[in-house]
């Protein structure tokens, strides 16, 4: 093994986090031990629960559902809805037992488009740590996230990965798909197809999952992702802006990309009368609000719905098996920046510096609120209308679509992001199980993690949500905050909210001792740097 060889296998997938560090963009302070979560048990036993496995079945009950050492052991149907069977007829005591009667057991939740909080936060004040962002997750029941990007690192992410994996921190499963360095507004170290080969080894080498992609000069890209085939590494890609002219998500799925993130390059693959977005003399891709405001101008300017054009990407997207994680959430702003700006949660919720963040910056990502205008609003909805009935009907014709929440960004805080996914799911069209099955199994599908999470079956990690009520008739109920009820007995206004524990490999984790863990974490952040604006 040469010098050269060596250096990269440790340099490889830690490019952006030393050039960010340099900028005064550290790392997120990683977590370090695991002070909730009870477990895991010899025995674990979740009694009498009504059941959606995540496959797309219906409920059904009453179900003991056995775990031992932290996978699911057995599944026994005990009875009748409103007639249990006898205690002798049922499986044997554990060590520790969950009364599920009239409680909902799900997997948990599967998020592909993750970040372990956002090195860019250091430049609005003292970063939230990794365990704000891991408490908020699992709090609303997200055990498994797709690190999109690694920012803080490839060998941070790995170390984390494998104290999650070991139950050493309280954290959901980890996959790490760092950062491919070819694109000029990013960062670019990699200039031919030799060098994406080779840099793809060496990532492998070190343990990467797969690989997130903005883009890339074409004979790199194409290189890039046959060199993914060959070593086993899956991809995502948010195809930038910058390199899109010169491939659109299409081509890229053509050569072997897994899945489209956000929405960038769809609209280009339904081009009819262009090639390129048409774009205002005066655009500059380095001012955030010509980026996002021309973003929402995509779709209408592509095929129309049902037209030959429509009809020939969808199919092809079909057949080559290809993957949407449309991240529906991170754009929501978009669509109404005042509802999102005032959400319920920002404040007890979201971190001093992440709410100084989200706010309006002429350079700050995703903060380019200082010029959004009702003309915007009303482009971003009319982009979403068309963007989703694209996405509802690649999943009606058969297509894997994935829940993926991007937080972090966008006025979008950890966990709320995921529940407003699932909530703008049903929006474009999914029924509510549609929804649950997009959010657990399809997405352990596109991870390549199903025989181990993502539905209820034995042999299974216990990655499990038990839930007070049905989470299929309101997704509000899932958000940490819960949502407002009126109490028709006492006339009085409630919040109530449905999970009730999350568990992950056979870790219990009541969710109020993790929120009570986060409102501290925030509350502790405003007093620490009181010049920071507050919601």
């Amino acid at each position: 093994m040469t010098d050269k060889t060596e250096d990269l296998r440790s340099y490889a997938g830690e490019e952006r986090i030393r050039k960010g560090t340099q900028a005064g963009m550290p790392p997120v302070d990683p977590a370090t031990r695991r002070d909730r979560g009870d477990g895991p048990f010899d025995r674990l036993i979740l009694r009498g629960a009504t059941i959606i496995d995540g496959t797309g079945a219906p409920p059904i009950s009453p179900a003991d559902i056995v775990i031992e050492g932290g996978r699911i052991a057995a599944i026994e149907k005990v009875g009748l809805p409103r007639k249990l069977s006898p205690d002798s007829r049922r499986p044997a005591k554990g060590d520790r037992e969950i009364d599920c009667r009239g409680k909902y057991v799900t997997p948990g939740f599967v998020d592909c488009h993750a970040h372990i909080g956002v090195p860019y936060h250091a430049l609005s004040g003292p970063m939230a740590p990794a365990d704000y962002v891991y408490k908020l997750w699992l709090a609303h029941g997200v055990t498994t996230v797709r690190e999109m990007g690694c920012f803080n690192g490839l060998g941070w992410t790995l170390d984390q990965k494998a104290k999650a994996a070991s139950g050493e921190i309280a954290a959901p499963r980890i996959l790490a798909y760092p950062y491919f360095p070819a694109v000029n507004d990013m960062l670019k170290t990699i200039h031919t197809p030799a060098q994406a080969r080779e840099w793809l080894r060496a990532v492998k080498a070190r343990g990467a999952d797969g690989i997130k992609f903005f883009g890339a000069p074409p004979a790199i890209m194409q290189a890039a992702l046959d060199e993914c085939r060959e070593l086993g590494l899956r991809s995502g890609c948010h195809h930038a802006q910058q390199a899109v002219t010169r491939m659109n998500s299409l081509t890229t799925a053509r050569w072997g990309l897994t899945s489209q993130e956000h929405y960038y390059g769809l609209g280009e693959a339904l081009f009819e009368n262009r090639l390129i977005q048409d774009y205002s003399p005066e655009y500059d891709y380095g001012d955030e609000y010509f980026r996002f405001s021309f973003a929402g101008q995509t779709f209408k300017q592509a095929a129309a719905p049902g037209s030959a054009k429509w009809n020939a990407v969808m199919d092809e997207y079909l057949e080559l098996g290809f993957s949407f994680v449309p991240t529906f959430t991170i754009y929501d702003a978009n669509r109404d920046l005042m509802r999102t700006r005032r959400a319920d949660w920002h404040d007890a919720y979201t971190y001093a510096s992440l709410w100084t963040f989200y706010q309006p910056d002429g350079g700050g990502h995703g903060s380019y609120w200082h010029r959004w205008s009702t003309t915007n609003e009303v482009e971003w909805k009319q982009n979403y209308r068309l963007w989703m009935q694209f996405i509802n009907e690649f999943k009606n014709r058969g297509g894997r679509v994935a829940t993926g929440s991007d937080s972090g960004f966008i006025f979008q805080t950890f966990g709320f992001g995921f529940i407003r996914e699932l909530e703008l799911l049903q929006e474009a069209g999914f029924t509510p199980l549609e929804v649950l099955r997009s959010a657990t199994i399809q997405g352990a599908e596109l991870l390549d993690v199903a025989d181990e999470v993502g539905s209820i079956e034995v042999g299974k990690a216990a990655d499990l949500l038990v839930h007070d009520q049905n989470p299929l008739a309101d997704f509000k109920l899932l958000y940490a905050t819960g949502a407002m009820r009126l109490n028709q007995e006492t006339n009085k206004v409630e919040w109530p909210r449905i999970l009730r524990h999350t568990i992950k490999g056979g870790i219990v984790y009541d969710v109020e001792e993790l929120l009570a863990d986060v409102r501290d974490m925030v509350a502790e952040s405003r007093r620490a740097s009181p010049e920071l604006p507050r919601p």
